[in-house]
Formats: structure tokens, C-alpha cells, sequence
């Protein structure tokens, strides 16, 4: 099958621009996209249910708290405890890398219910509009990790996949002499005077030289949980476009974490591992995470809308009184 498109060559620069000191690049440009683009549809949600749009600058603050800590925190505890208990201040070091959705998951969750106390939401109505936010931000985060080429698939010959000659951590050794096989790249690796590592590629067809590996053909999975972060947002803003402020308590949260992490939970079976300890296990980290996140899920949407007292939620009604106030 790879004959017909030969693989896609994913060898895009994970630096957008140099500014002098800093560095922009593009998973962080992606990263703090999804909040400018979710603030344009909270306002739009809120506005709908006549709460004023004022309260989406408060959340977004809580949000973006809660989702770097969140991410940051589960990426140290989760997957790489035994590296920071010995230096706890590279836990600080957030623009070396290291987020995972799962802790992101959780402090999106308390970061919500801190602002449903403090502001006299409910706490399940404000998740409910939130996860449409999420799923948007969740769809570029992942083009994200396309852009750094991380998060990279298993070996595959369908006839879409990518070579991500970038990531240097998934390379396969070979022979010198042998052939590139079809739809691979040679890659040579070179350390820059910084320390640095950059890669040199040739093409299939080209004899493999001492010291080089090969990139070859995986499955594209930060595309694919990309485009069901946009199907997710389809369908649960559909949903809520339906109902609105009539929209049963908790259906949209729970469908959302339910489909989310079912489908995290299949997905992983075709990624790499991320961790040198996942190999060997039956079920990584990802899925092993999964798993109760899933249930919490059934749980709040089998109770979805069947408080007889609370059915819809609740929020300040109170978009006339901000007009009025300005």
C-alpha cells in the first residue's frame, strides 16, 4: 500500500521564530490558541444563556491555571517521578517540555469547581460548557505535538502515514550497506556546537551509511486525536445548541469524558510507548489513566439531568445587569 503515496515526510521545524532570546514555537503558539479561540465560544455560549461574557475572562484565568499545573504536575507524577524527586526544581522548568492530558484533565476539573465555589456557579453546568472549549484545545494541542513530532504512532504501510525523521527517540537501526526501504528516510544525526541534536535526511534508494537509522513509515495519531477533538466539539455543541439552558445536568461533561478517554484508550494501541517503563506493560499509562476517567463519566451522565431540584443547572443570570452597569 505505501507505493501509492510513498509515505507523507513530516520533517517540519518545531520553531515558528527566533526573537532574539526567546523562541516562539509552534505547540505553544497552538497551546495558547485554544484559549484566545474558546474565549470567542464561552462568550458565544454565555451570551446565549444571557450570562454576562464578563465571567469568561475569570474562568479563562482558573482554566489556564489549572491546565499548565494540571499537565505539568501529571507529566511529573504520572510518567517521570523518578527523574524529578532528585531535582524538584526542573519541575519548574516547563519550557523544557513534559504536559500530560490526563493531569491537565484533573486540574481543568478542580480549576472549575474552584470558580463554580468562588463565583455561585454550578459546578456541572459550568463543565458542561467548558468541555466544548476543551475539545478545541484539545484538537490543537495535538496539532502541536504534530509540529514537534512527539506522540508518534507505531510502524504502519497505510498508505497516510508519516515519517517523522524528528524524532529521534523512535528510529530504527540498521546495517550499513542496506538499501532504504520504500517510504523510509535515511537520518544522520549531528550534534551542534549548543549541544543540540539536529538530523540530515536522505530518501529511500540510498545505501545506508555507518552510524545512520531510519525513520520509517507510523501512524499519524496526533492527527487522528485531533480530528475527534473536532468531532467531539461538533457533536456536544450541537447537543447543547438544541437545549441551551435547558440542557440536562452534566449530559454534555459526561458524554464528553466517556467518548474522550474510550477513544484514548484505543488510540493508544497504536502509538509508541512515551516512557521507557511502559514497555512490556499490557496497558501503558495512557490507558491505565483511562480507565476510571471513563467510569467517573458514565457515572455523571447515567445522573444526568435526574436531580428533580437541580435538573439544568444553575448560573448568574445576570447579562441585562452587566449591560446595564456599563
Amino acid at each position: 500500500m505505501l507505493p501509492f503515496l510513498s509515505a507523507i515526510i513530516w520533517n517540519a521545524n518545531p520553531i515558528l521564530a527566533e526573537l532574539g532570546p526567546l523562541t516562539l514555537r509552534w505547540y505553544g503558539l497552538l497551546f495558547m490558541s485554544g484559549f484566545v479561540v474558546g474565549t470567542f465560544i464561552l462568550s458565544h455560549i454565555y451570551r446565549s444563556e444571557k450570562v454576562s461574557p464578563h465571567w469568561v475572562d475569570v474562568i479563562t484565568i482558573y482554566m489556564l491555571l489549572g491546565t499548565v499545573i494540571g499537565a505539568r504536575l501529571g507529566h511529573v507524577f504520572f510518567y517521570d517521578w523518578a527523574q524529578y524527586k532528585n531535582d524538584l526544581v526542573s519541575i519548574f522548568k516547563i519550557w523544557e517540555g513534559g504536559l500530560a492530558s490526563h493531569g491537565a484533565t484533573i486540574g481543568i476539573i478542580f480549576a472549575v469547581w474552584l470558580f463554580s465555589r468562588n463565583n455561585k456557579f454550578d459546578w456541572l453546568w459550568t463543565l458542561d460548557r467548558i468541555v466544548l472549549v476543551v475539545a478545541v484545545g484539545g484538537a490543537l494541542i495535538r496539532l502541536g505535538n504534530l509540529m514537534n513530532s512527539e506522540i508518534v504512532g507505531r510502524p504502519t504501510e497505510v498508505p497516510w502515514a508519516f515519517v517523522f525523521p524528528r524524532d529521534t527517540e523512535h528510529l530504527v537501526p540498521t546495517q550499513p550497506g542496506q538499501p532504504v526501504p520504500a517510504g523510509s528516510v535515511l537520518v544522520q544525526r549531528q550534534r551542534e556546537a549548543d549541544g543540540s541534536i539536529s538530523v540530515q535526511t536522505q530518501p529511500a534508494g540510498n545505501t545506508v551509511l555507518p552510524g545512520a537509522e531510519i525513520a520509517v513509515p507510523r501512524h499519524p495519531t496526533q492527527i487522528y486525536e485531533s480530528l475527534f477533538c473536532v468531532f467531539l466539539f461538533v457533536l456536544l455543541y450541537s447537543m447543547w445548541n438544541r437545549t441551551k439552558e435547558r440542557t440536562p445536568r452534566g449530559q454534555l461533561f459526561g458524554l464528553f469524558v466517556v467518548l474522550l478517554f474510550s477513544f484514548r484508550f484505543f488510540i493508544e494501541f497504536l502509538k509508541e510507548e512515551q516512557v521507557d517503563f511502559e514497555k512490556g506493560m499490557s496497558l501503558n499509562m495512557g490507558q491505565l489513566l483511562s480507565i476510571p476517567l471513563v467510569f467517573v463519566g458514565l457515572y455523571v451522565l447515567w445522573r444526568a439531568g435526574k436531580n428533580p431540584q437541580n435538573p439544568y443547572g444553575y448560573a448568574p443570570r445576570d447579562l441585562e445587569e452587566a449591560s446595564v452597569a456599563r
